[in-house]
């Protein structure tokens, strides 16, 4: 049976289509599926931000053909586990939870390599191109956490 991670964050256009193209290119796709959705609606078919684009390419990963969409109740059924990249998302994300066994799901990617901290991965929209390279190096370092647990 095959694992399914999903990735969210608030737009599905920045924070986790990276989190799914560094996730995909660390575990073996045929036993591992991951996604991305955000918790907004304002992206939902867009391809990423370019600045997430251009870091992925310049760190050898290809995610142009990602697309937004928005996080939905059933995701919990779909998936095994749902990895947030903030306090806001994991509010947003648990709202939809109707069982224990939904909100066990749900985790902030940075409780990975921060365990207890609630460390945010800040959302780089706003900020300059440095903020996606410093993002990038974070998500990168919690996927390898996440990968690691996945090799039998």
């Amino acid at each position: 049976m095959q694992t399914k991670i999903l990735m969210v964050c608030l737009g599905n256009i920045c924070r986790s289509p990276l989190a799914e193209g560094i996730l995909k290119s660390k575990v073996d796709s045929s036993k591992i599926q991951v996604n991305s959705a955000g918790t907004g609606h304002w992206h939902v078919g867009n391809a990423p931000d370019p600045r997430s684009i251009a870091v992925a390419k310049k760190n050898g990963l290809d995610i142009t053909d990602q697309r937004g969409r928005l996080f939905i109740a059933s995701d919990f059924d779909t998936y095994n586990h749902i990895y947030v990249m903030d306090s806001s998302n994991m509010e947003n994300v648990l709202a939809f939870a109707k069982t224990k066994a939904h909100r066990q799901k749900v985790t902030m990617i940075l409780e990975t390599i921060f365990p207890g901290e609630k460390v945010d991965v800040p959302d780089p929209y706003y900020g300059g191109n440095m903020g996606f390279d410093n993002v990038f190096k974070m998500l990168d370092e919690a996927c390898d956490v996440i990968a690691a647990s996945y090799i039998n």
